[in-house]
């Protein structure tokens, strides 16, 4: 591993700063509030429903967002060493299980906030083999209890998903499983009440639904003018930011507000013909979770060969993932979004049918994937998207390593992995 080669990334909109400062003001004053004062929280997995949490004022921390944050302070490493020592195998899967391996450490002298204390609730949806596990360890070594939430299969396999969730959801994410989604929330609802003495409102529920709407519409708008700009104004380092700290805060007043600063910004670029690379000529696209130990990886070859990274999941996700006509029922709405959120991301036919339309609405000339080692639910239907991909003729490289684990991972020889790649394709 070469960690002194990796490059901090490059900011281009200024409300990129204020995301950043404002995720930093909130992390303070989160951990204030679940670590200061004790306040009761709950450790949550990315595709639950945040949003009753929010509507109730209880907060969360969101598992994927920890490992991200551990994985930034370079702290990983010897988390995950930690946790072969005490017998668990080295393979398990990173992303999800580093929040555990970093209690399991317990260090509370290099751990974020000294560690996390004890959670009213750890919830996750059973996606794939490890995670009943995962958050069944971490529930016992933190002293406290896992809500799992079914993941009934998807037998409505509608590959172009993405046109019609917004309006025919009911349809699109399945009746029978979107039924049972809404049964395990007001399961989860009744829970949280009780250990909290916090009620649930359904009005307020409603009302941030509506908020999530407006915007994921503001991104959503932004995501389809950088698919149609030449040059690509802003590349991913600037998007990914402006994207996931808001989704963090979803249908909050500041979320609502930065996500319209962020599309305005966005449209000045493009009016004044303002690219991320001063000479763009390839555009590419990255399929995977983000290397957060490693941000700067995605810019290193904006100006020597002018490839711009112009899309990842993150953002384009908004519209299609998000956005919901509420038809006077914002419990199944929300229970529609939850019900497949991580299939649409990793499983085909979803993922390569939405992906591959992605690749040709923003003009893609390759791909690069990311492929975890220890990652099943990440290989299997990223391989397939991989083929779909090259059977619509865009080029694609695969590169084993994973989004938080830096032991693998050095700048130089994956930045030249890329550059090799564009100039074997005859890109560069």
């Amino acid at each position: 591993m070469s960690q002194s080669a990796n490059q901090r990334s490059r900011k281009t909109l200024a409300c990129t700063s204020e995301a950043t400062a404002f995720q930093k003001a909130f992390g303070k004053e989160l951990k204030r509030r679940v670590v200061d004062e004790a306040e009761p929280y709950a450790i949550v997995q990315a595709d639950t429903p945040h949003e009753l949490f929010h509507a109730m004022d209880i907060p969360i921390i969101t598992n994927q967002w920890w490992s991200a944050y551990i994985s930034a302070k370079q702290l990983s490493g010897r988390y995950f060493d930690a946790m072969v020592k005490k017998g668990f195998p080295a393979n398990s899967c990173k992303y999800c299980s580093l929040g555990l391996a970093c209690t399991l450490a317990d260090e509370p002298e290099t751990a974020p906030w000294g560690g996390l204390p004890t959670p009213t609730v750890l919830v996750a949806r059973l996606t794939c083999d490890c995670i009943q596990h995962v958050f069944g360890l971490w529930a016992k070594e933190l002293g406290s209890e896992f809500y799992p939430m079914e993941a009934p299969a998807w037998e409505h396999k509608e590959v172009d998903w993405f046109a019609h969730s917004k309006d025919a959801w009911d349809r699109v994410y399945q009746p029978d499983r979107i039924e049972q989604m809404v049964s395990e929330m007001e399961d989860l609802i009744a829970l949280l009440e009780e250990r909290t003495g916090r009620k649930f409102d359904p009005a307020r529920l409603e009302r941030l639904m509506e908020r999530i709407n407006e915007q994921e519409g503001y991104i959503w708008e932004a995501a389809r003018a950088i698919g149609e700009a030449r040059p690509c104004p802003v590349s991913i380092a600037d998007q990914m930011p402006n994207t996931m700290i808001p989704q963090w805060h979803r249908g909050s007043d500041w979320a609502v507000a930065h996500a319209k600063k962020f599309r305005d910004e966005v449209f000045e670029r493009i009016e004044k013909g303002l690219g991320a690379s001063s000479n763009e000529r390839l555009r590419l696209m990255w399929i995977g979770a983000g290397v957060w130990h490693d941000p700067g990886f995605y810019q290193a070859l904006e100006e020597k060969l002018g490839a711009v990274f112009v899309w990842s999941m993150y953002m384009p996700f908004a519209g299609p993932a998000y956005i919901r006509d509420l038809k006077g029922k914002p419990m199944e709405a929300l229970a529609s979004r939850v019900a497949s959120m991580n299939e649409v991301l990793h499983l085909p036919p979803w993922m390569n049918g939405w992906m591959t339309s992605e690749a040709e609405r923003c003009g893609i000339d390759a791909a690069v994937i990311l492929l975890p080692p220890d990652n099943r639910l990440s290989q299997s239907g990223t391989n397939l998207t991989a083929l779909s991909l090259e059977e619509a003729g865009v080029p694609v490289l695969r590169i084993d390593a994973d989004m938080v684990d830096a032991d693998n991972w050095d700048h130089d020889r994956m930045v030249g992995m890329v550059e090799n790649f564009l100039h074997e394709k005859g890109l560069a």
